[in-house]
């Protein structure tokens, strides 16, 4: 369940470059706060992973509201 919820959330991520030192820059829309960067968009998508769920079990863990 917690793996395919985090699927489901990098399958809505939208990646961009932006100027700075990690070029690569990713969110999740609908999870606030959940962005990462990165210097290659693999290592964005990787740094992403881990804030979703890292997120998903702060939420779980305090009880939070999860969007579908």
């Amino acid at each position: 369940m917690l793996t395919e919820y985090v699927q489901a959330a990098l399958d809505r991520a939208q990646y961009e470059p932006i100027e700075d030192e990690e070029p690569f820059y990713g969110e999740v829309p609908g999870l606030d706060g959940v962005w990462a960067s990165g210097k290659t968009l693999e290592q964005c998508r990787t740094e992403l992973v881990s804030a979703v769920e890292d997120w998903l079990l702060f939420s779980l863990t305090k009880d939070l509201p999860i969007p579908q």
